[in-house]
């Protein structure tokens, strides 16, 4: 038996033996987060991974909402200042007095997503559904010589903790997962590229899971991608086939996949001998996907049990809000949202995706949002470094719009004063902007135009 698999039993234990109800998990990463991880799911017990970049208030809500009455926590002053108390063991295990909650029966765990207001939402997840996407995806990678994955993604968000942790022990390769900030990381939006990619050399990583925006800003550095590369994942929202060409021709093997957290995270993914830039690969085994017939991605409900506070989900088939289809090989492409989508003045509908892939394709830009609705010309809102300037934007702008019809056009754009993140509001954690925050906040300037 492995050092970490006794210390998984013995926390198990310790759970079971103060009947621990919801387990809470508020740490960096590392191996303890991994370790009460899979001790509560060995203990049966439903376990809350909280971000640590969630603010105070996200972080009562989903204590308060999940009845937690137990909390991982490295540090007592953050867990006090959630209501919780020591519980006198060598772990870092907190207790608070809690009314009971109901879950749907089977709730492994409770994954909160920021989403696209304040208040976080929490979906319940089952053991067996989580382990279904570990081993597709163990199943999807088998055979392309990956000896060690580095976790880069905060192990609170969905996407690393099944494709990093449970994919690789169900494939048997080592996983590393150092603290963020060793590898780059800093909140949900900081990214030091230089600091990922000597990680990735140091550990001698073989693969690694990344953003977007990771992705366009190490592609940026220039650099040949690391030897002990086997396979880099990226997904959380939607990449420019231009970006993947880029970061190919340097030398990574880049790979888009797609998912949603209520599926436990992965649903398809391109993968070598089975790849198709510009969709989101196929179907991986686990799951089962079709289009409704106003074009809305459908998934086939497997992990999803329903929403902390509402009534257990009864529906085969989850609606997704993508708009998407799948071509005759059965890859699956996605279009847009289906709540996105502009309606110019002259009537035209326009996926704001679209354009913002072709906008993020040049390097030169960080972030794009696209608005529209009801005015003649389409306009972005476009976050670039210090270092870039209104011209180089500009020219950006200009090459996106050679790429696109007349009614998908940039007409007008302004330059975002920060970036968008959870911090100020206007991103979620995975990247996905929060286009109604960010419009209130631009729009006068459009106006004044």
């Amino acid at each position: 038996m492995t050092p970490l698999r006794e210390r998984v039993d013995r926390l198990a234990e310790v759970l079971h033996a103060q009947r621990v109800r919801v387990l809470g998990l508020l740490a960096d990463n590392g191996e303890d987060w991994a370790l009460a991880d899979l001790a509560a799911l060995a203990a049966g017990i439903p376990i809350v991974p909280l971000p640590l970049f969630f603010s105070a208030s996200q972080l009562a809500h989903a204590v308060a909402a999940t009845g937690m009455d137990a909390l991982y926590c490295p540090s007592e002053a953050q867990a006090r200042r959630l209501g919780f108390r020591p519980a006198g063991f060598a772990v870092p295990l907190h207790r608070r007095d809690a009314a009971g909650v109901a879950l749907p029966a089977g709730t492994a765990k409770i994954s909160f997503t920021s989403g696209t207001t304040g208040a976080p939402k929490g979906a319940c997840l089952s053991a067996p559904g989580q382990s279904a996407v570990a081993h597709a995806l163990a199943t999807a990678t088998r055979g392309l010589g990956i000896e060690r994955h580095l976790c880069l993604l905060p192990l609170a968000l969905l996407l690393e903790n099944i494709a990093g942790i449970h994919a690789a022990l169900a494939a048997g390769v080592e996983w590393l997962a150092p603290p963020l900030a060793e590898t780059g990381m800093s909140g949900a939006a900081g990214f030091d590229a230089r600091a990922c990619l000597a990680a990735i050399e140091r550990h001698r990583a073989g693969s690694v899971i990344l953003l977007p925006q990771m992705l366009l800003a190490i592609v940026a550095q220039r650099q040949p991608a690391p030897r002990s590369l086997r396979f880099v994942a990226v997904g959380g929202a939607r990449v420019a086939p231009a970006l993947l060409a880029q970061a190919r021709g340097l030398g990574f093997p880049v790979h888009e996949g797609y998912g949603l957290t209520e599926c436990a995270s992965v649903v398809s993914l391109n993968a070598p001998g089975a790849d198709r830039p510009g969709s989101v690969g196929r179907v991986l085994p686990h799951a089962q996907a079709r289009i409704g017939a106003d074009g809305e991605i459908l998934v086939k409900r497997a992990a999803f049990l329903g929403y902390v506070g509402e009534r257990a989900c009864a529906d085969e088939w989850l609606p997704t809000g993508d708009l998407g289809r799948l071509d005759s090989d059965g890859f699956l492409h996605v279009e847009g949202r289906r709540r996105n989508v502009l309606i110019t003045s002259f009537g035209r509908n326009v996926a704001p995706e679209w354009p913002e892939a072709e906008l993020l394709a040049g390097g030169a830009l960080a972030q794009a949002a696209v608005f529209g609705e009801g005015r003649p010309r389409l306009c972005a809102v476009l976050f670039a470094p210090a270092e870039v300037s209104d011209k180089a934007i500009d020219a950006q702008v200009w090459a996106a719009n050679a790429r696109l019809p007349d009614y998908a056009r940039i007409g007008a754009w302004v330059r975002a004063e920060s970036a968008f993140a959870p911090q100020n509001g206007l991103a979620t954690a995975n990247g996905r902007v929060r286009r109604d925050a960010v419009w209130q906040r631009y729009r006068e300037r459009f106006d004044a135009l």
